[in-house]
């Protein structure tokens, strides 16, 4: 396909997306315009009426106007009439301001309850799209970059379309009906009044690419700058322990100054079109004043027609300077358009036709998975284990060996590639499970725990509709994080601040763990969500989920030896690939990594014992 082609593909995609977004609000627009017809009906009348009264009413000259005009004139009294009751004229002008106000009221009001209806529809459409994105696909897209097009590329947007898009066919109406008017009035004067026009556009036309590549590289770089606010906002807590606030500014300033230069090179851009244009508008008005006097002098045209044609270039200048708003918010919104394109077009997390259920209490088996993530090294090499149903299995590795990507790969967070093994669950490939089902089927705490802008409660219960307070409470209890509670002000009704800044890192890493409880899933996994709590704690974690997830398959990883030591089950990978597997007393005198772990740990321990033993004596 060409690259003239794919242009041509590319804007009827954008346009059949605008189309899906105008979507409930398309009616609303359509009268908005209907009503702008009529304000632009109305304009129109009036500089004929002030010609009527000048020429007719008062000169009591023969009248121009078509046939069926001069029958209403005449039920009216006809010009003679008029001309000694001036007052009429002025009614009927009163009378078409008060139709022109009616109007107007209902473009604004309709225009701008279309304008939200469509924003809305925006909004929802882009966040229920991109909730369904692959895990992957938000891997590679930076928070940032997607805040800043479902924020300012849909303001601009909605901006275009209720600002600029409905004033189309009004300026369309105006054109016309002020072209036609003037032709029929003095079709020379018509002549010298449209004669810039092709040059007008011609040059608009010229600068609009220049335009378009402008904004797009402004809307890239603003996107570097949300991003940058951003993490530094989540990060805070980093930037200040490590007293990075001074090289972080100048990070972020060398971001802005490169933001803030795009934009003054636009507006050096913005400045050149809008001032010639000005100018060529400008000699446009001109040319018609001075001929039109000279015309008028010379009889070629009478005094009501001047007036009148004065009134309809004012009204056909008035588009052609709008024009060029037009063709810029036009560039910033086919700019914005595309980059939520981008983000519409990217395909939806789907399931194998035929996904369906299964029995999530079985055996889970690895078998020969191999893994490596996008135009990256291997991951996993032949990786190949069985968690019987109902056991508990510990995975031990050093960092950067591939634990975490098990876990992903178990709850379809990412795709195992055809012809790289497969992962069962009761003898189901995962890949034909429906991924909804085998979610909830599945409690995972992550290594980096995310708690929501919102309370306690609300953050333990969100994993489980209709969870009662109750439920909140026990499941708080078995992660030992009640007590922690119960010593806040507001107990579980607690503001926990973005990403749970509020808190310590035991008590994110608890919370997380109260509200996998709160799933009663029959398959558990923690990904090292136990390192931040003290050894007595989490033994005690590791006691209540026994108790309460007596007939769960649990999978924990871990750096620590102690809280593995009780798994039916563990397996150590290194590099990618499993090099022991076998219970813990086995591994812990089987001269590999997991023994020189647990000698390292328990030698800490024991100094740790016997320091303490020594301060006592």
């Amino acid at each position: 396909m060409s690259t003239q082609e794919k242009t041509q593909q590319n804007k009827k995609n954008n346009t059949r997306l605008l189309l899906r977004f105008l979507k409930g609000s398309k009616l609303l627009f359509v009268l908005s315009i209907a009503c702008s017809a009529l304000v632009t009906f109305v304009d129109m009348v009036n500089p004929q009426i002030i010609r009527a009264a000048i020429d007719n009413a008062i000169g009591g000259q023969p009248s121009q106007f078509p046939a069926w005009v001069n029958g209403l004139v005449e039920r009216a009294g006809g010009f003679a009439y008029l001309g000694q009751h001036l007052y009429l004229m002025a009614l009927a002008i009163a009378a078409l301001a008060l139709v022109r106000a009616c109007a107007q009221y209902g473009t604004t009001m309709l225009n701008t309850r279309a304008s939200e209806v469509f924003v809305k529809n925006m909004r929802d459409t882009l966040f229920a799209h991109i909730s369904r994105l692959p895990f992957a696909w938000h891997m590679k897209n930076h928070t940032g970059d997607i805040i800043q097009r479902c924020t300012t590329d849909v303001d601009r947007i909605r901006t275009f379309v209720a600002e600029q898009l409905t004033s189309v066919l009004r300026i369309t109406i105006l054109m016309a009906m002020s072209i036609s008017f003037m032709f029929s009035m003095n079709p020379k004067m018509a002549a010298i009044a449209i004669a810039p026009i092709p040059v007008i556009l011609a040059y608009s036309v010229f600068f609009r690419k220049e335009m378009e590549e402008g904004f797009m590289k402004c809307d890239e770089q603003e996107a570097k700058v949300s991003a940058a606010v951003q993490e530094n906002l989540t990060g805070v807590r980093v930037v200040r322990a490590f007293a990075a606030e001074a090289r972080e500014k100048e990070r972020f300033e060398a971001v802005n100054e490169k933001y803030t230069g795009l934009w003054v090179h636009m507006a050096h851009i913005m400045g050149r079109f809008f001032s010639i244009q000005d100018i060529l508008c400008g000699l446009q008005i001109l040319l018609v004043t001075c001929f039109g006097a000279v015309f008028a002098v010379r009889g070629a045209m009478t005094p009501g027609e001047y007036v009148a044609f004065i009134s309809y270039n004012g009204m056909l200048s008035f588009p052609i300077r709008r024009l060029g708003r037009m063709l810029s918010e036009m560039s910033k919104a086919g700019v914005s358009l595309e980059r939520l394109a981008y983000i519409m077009d990217s395909e939806e997390e789907q399931d194998r036709p035929g996904a369906g259920e299964a029995d999530m209490h079985g055996d889970i088996v690895f078998d020969h998975v191999d893994f490596s993530y996008e135009n990256g090294p291997k991951i996993l090499e032949d990786v190949d284990f069985t968690v019987p149903a109902g056991s508990t299995l510990g995975i031990l590795d050093g960092t950067g060996s591939g634990k975490s990507t098990l876990m992903l790969l178990l709850d379809k967070l990412y795709e195992i590639p055809e012809g790289s093994g497969r992962i069962t669950i009761g003898g189901t490939d995962v890949r034909d499970i429906r991924a909804d089902y085998l979610r909830k089927n599945i409690a995972i705490v992550l290594q980096e725990p995310f708690l929501f802008s919102r309370s306690i409660q609300d953050n333990i219960g969100i994993a489980r509709e209709g969870i009662t307070r109750e439920q909140v409470e026990e499941a708080a209890r078995d992660a030992c994080l009640a007590a922690s509670i119960e010593n806040f002000s507001e107990g579980y009704e607690t503001f926990v601040g973005e990403r749970g800044v509020t808190l310590s890192g035991g008590q994110k890493q608890r919370t997380a763990i109260a509200r996998a409880l709160t799933q009663d899933a029959p398959v558990m996994i923690f990904d090292d969500s136990l390192s931040a709590v003290d050894s007595v704690t989490d033994a005690k974690i590791r006691a209540a989920l026994e108790e309460r997830f007596g007939t769960a398959t649990i999978i924990l990883i871990s750096h620590r030896i102690t809280t593995l030591s009780k798994a039916d089950q563990v397996v150590v990978l290194e590099d990618g690939r499993i090099t022991e597997k076998g219970t813990p007393d086995e591994l812990k005198s089987a001269g590999g990594i997991y023994q020189k772990i647990y000698e390292i740990q328990l030698g800490v321990a024991d100094a740790a014992r016997q320091g303490k033993e020594a301060v006592h004596d």
